[in-house]
């Protein structure tokens, strides 16, 4: 293939400026006459042209992809300026953000679990931003043991992760700054609360696994030359951090070398100290497993797999007999037992066999727990560790499960329970009689019985057949007049399955109607289901959506001017290809932290990893046509008009770079008709979305609702 690249002009940043004004609550403002008070920022256009396989293709917005430059910052503030300054023009943005403060504001607690002598838990008291890890000893006095809200003065420092050595004494959490994914290593003494050792740095994609008290395994890449925000990370390695020595001296495990390259490498170690399992994969789908006897120090890696053409991870040992999940020659999963002196596939004897619905393992107190998607629902069995069945669980109601996962020595293991109009609850759940009792409910303001959560199956372009969640008021009239927001993934085997969001809530309160298709691309049907709503076959995640959207305005659930369709990440990319492709069929559209330069999408860090299920330009002619021909950013056409559209992302989103939404937003601010707003929300000291304080959240949920239903037509917010 032949690429060339030639940027011959700087791009240069003005403004235009415009009378702004202002608009009293009680003023009645329309649609239009809000659209001709928004005044976009010019944004400048560079003489970049990239060639693949003989055709050109301009990419006007490349300098929108250098996040250092001083231009892409003041374009940055522009673009905020314009659209905080359209938002607070709407009349009922600031009654939306109480109802959501008011609905946020409940305890929330998760679920308990044993370490060392202390049992740990976590809970948020309503508004803070960031939960609280809390901790009690033998049924004494609860005690805050780490409050990532002390971590930074505005909460954009989280807690993303914490890891107990196995007697509890020693712990050892990762921090997120500014939402990035690149972490900082903390120890501590449990007891003391005391650091221990220096702050390990530079850490990315990485799990931690103890070995005794000595130290961990943790994952990482060399740092990259120009912005750790966007440039490329293709070499994962896997390290050992011995406690009382610097990071300097940590050796690499795994991955230092050509042979070893792979873009993803992790690890975990048996409950027993005795086996280290490596996975190492290219892509998001698919990993090669390796396997090293801890108590020989001398021994090598001997390999279980070595292709990525499934998905292969450990359960659990006894002994020297490994328990597997696996997809191999099983596209709905399955959970195999093996011995880890013979750990090859061929060796491999089927526990638990592949059924018609896809299978998700957990295991604790001895035993294994298969909760199975059944068509995005959740059923949960138990079985002994030589896969005997012991029993069917009963399930609160219809929704999703979470948990039954703890050690081999625990008395009680502990489940959520949540769908779209429950809150999620926790239950304790005993494994040898195979009670549940409920251990925490939450005090939401928010009454169930008035709500209704229906599964329906409509059919696609092609023909399949699609389920789809509607969740509402029970006193809602199907007279197409609805606000409904539409809410789609589709991408990299994620099913979704239903879950308790208080601002899905607070929109279902205020009438609208909640929708959650369960497209292609996902896995809630197993891996064939996966497949086909990747590379060549992702137009069929696009034609789902499209199809739930049609669905809905045919059964008078809603209209096209009342349907807003959103999603974040690869759910962005939705977002942005079937509003390009249908425009017609919406009213609003807000895509999130989406991928939406497909030529170009893999050449910013990790996101080679995705070539699973999007493939690149550079890959084939076929391919880069493919891309080429429903990327939102190079598929947006001069005079159209698109739905009312805001898009978010943020400045420190190094998954998804922020670069995909800056070109876009551009693009449909030059090309768009002025009939509807075309407006880009950028948060400042925030990533992909893990970690985001409260107050960050309630405030885009805000803007968010208020930008839809005002461009939905409403003047004052709908009972």
């Amino acid at each position: 293939m032949k690429y060339a690249v030639t940027l011959l002009a700087a791009a240069v940043l003005t403004a235009c400026g415009g009378p702004k004004q202002e608009v009293k609550p009680e003023q009645t403002v329309t649609v239009t006459q809000q659209q001709q008070q928004l005044n976009y920022p010019v944004t400048a256009k560079g003489d970049v042209v990239d060639t693949y396989f003989g055709t050109q293709v301009a990419d006007p917005y490349r300098w929108l992809e250098d996040d250092r430059s001083s231009e892409t910052e003041a374009w940055v503030k522009a673009q905020n300026q314009t659209t905080f300054d359209y938002l607070k023009q709407i009349p009922f943005r600031d009654q939306i953000r109480d109802k959501l403060q008011q609905a946020w504001n409940y305890e929330r607690v998760g679920a308990p679990f044993k370490e060392g002598d202390y049992t740990y838990f976590y809970k948020n008291d309503g508004l803070q931003n960031q939960f609280v890890l809390y901790r009690q000893k033998d049924g004494g006095e609860v005690e805050v043991f780490l409050d990532p809200n002390t971590f930074s003065a505005d909460g954009t420092t989280s807690l993303a992760d914490i890891r107990f050595s196995r007697d509890g004494k020693l712990a050892a959490y990762a921090i997120s700054e500014g939402g990035s994914d690149w972490r900082k290593v903390i120890v501590i003494d449990t007891e003391t609360k005391q650091q221990i050792g220096d702050t390990l740095t530079d850490i990315k994609f990485s799990g931690i696994a103890w070995v005794g008290n000595d130290g961990f395994f943790y994952s990482s890449y060399d740092k990259p030359d120009g912005s750790e925000l966007s440039a490329m990370t293709d070499q994962h390695k896997l390290y050992y951090h011995k406690l009382g020595t610097p990071q300097s001296a940590d050796k690499v495990i795994f991955g230092a070398t050509d042979e070893q390259k792979h873009r993803y490498v992790g690890a975990s170690v048996t409950e027993d100290d005795r086996y280290l399992l490596v996975s190492a994969a290219v892509s998001t789908s698919g990993n090669k497993l390796f396997i090293k006897d801890l108590t020989q120090p001398d021994s090598g890696f001997v390999t279980i797999l070595d292709d990525t053409s499934s998905d292969t991870d450990l359960v659990d040992n006894v002994g020297d007999t490994l328990i597997l999940v696996t997809n191999r020659n099983a596209p709905n999963r399955k959970v195999v037992k093996v011995s880890a002196k013979a750990p090859q596939p061929e060796s491999w004897q089927d526990l638990i066999p592949e059924t018609e619905h896809v299978l998700r393992i957990s295991s604790g107190a001895g035993f294994l727990f298969a909760n199975y998607i059944v068509d995005a629902i959740a059923k949960v069995k138990q079985y002994d560790y030589d896969g005997k069945l012991v029993r069917d669980i009963a399930l609160p109601g219809v929704g999703s499960v979470g948990g039954f996962g703890g050690k081999k020595d625990a008395d009680t293991l502990y489940f959520s329970f949540a769908n779209y109009i429950t809150p999620g609850s926790i239950y304790a759940f005993e494994p040898k009689a195979g009670a549940s009792s409920l251990y925490n409910q939450p005090k939401v303001n928010f009454d169930p019985s008035r709500y209704v959560s229906e599964q329906v199956f409509y059919t696609s372009k092609d023909g399949t057949k699609v389920p789809m969640i509607i969740s509402y008021r029970k006193d809602l009239k199907r007279d197409g007049s609805n606000p409904t927001i539409l809410y789609g993934y589709g991408g990299f085997n994620i099913s979704l399955t239903p879950s308790f969001s208080v601002a899905n809530a607070v929109w279902m309160e205020l009438g609208g109607i909640y929708a959650v298709a369960n497209i292609r691309g996902g896995g809630e049907y197993g891996k064939e289901w996966h497949r086909a709503g990747t590379q060549l076959q992702k137009q069929n995640v696009f034609d789902d959506f499209i199809a739930a959207a049609e669905y809905l305005q045919t059964e008078k659930y809603t209209s096209p001017a009342k349907t807003a369709v959103r999603g974040g990440s690869n759910g962005g990319l939705l977002v942005g290809a079937v509003m390009t492709q249908r425009p017609e069929l919406f009213g609003v559209a807000i895509p999130q932290v989406g991928v939406l330069d497909m030529l170009r999408y893999h050449t910013f860090t990790a996101g080679a990893g995705w070539a699973y299920d999007y493939g690149t330009a550079e890959q084939s002619e076929d391919m880069f046509k493919y891309l080429l021909g429903y990327s939102p950013v190079h598929n947006v056409k001069a005079g159209v008009t698109y739905p009312a559209t805001m898009i978010t992302t943020a400045d420190h989103d190094d998954r998804v770079v922020p670069a995909h939404s800056f070109k876009f937003a551009a693009e449909l601010q030059d090309k768009a008709s002025k009939a509807t707003p075309q407006l880009i929300r950028i948060d400042v000291k925030a990533g992909h979305g893990a970690g985001m304080p409260v107050s960050m959240v309630i405030d885009q949920a805000a803007d968010i609702y208020s930008f839809t239903l005002f461009n939905m037509g409403y003047s004052s917010l709908p009972q």
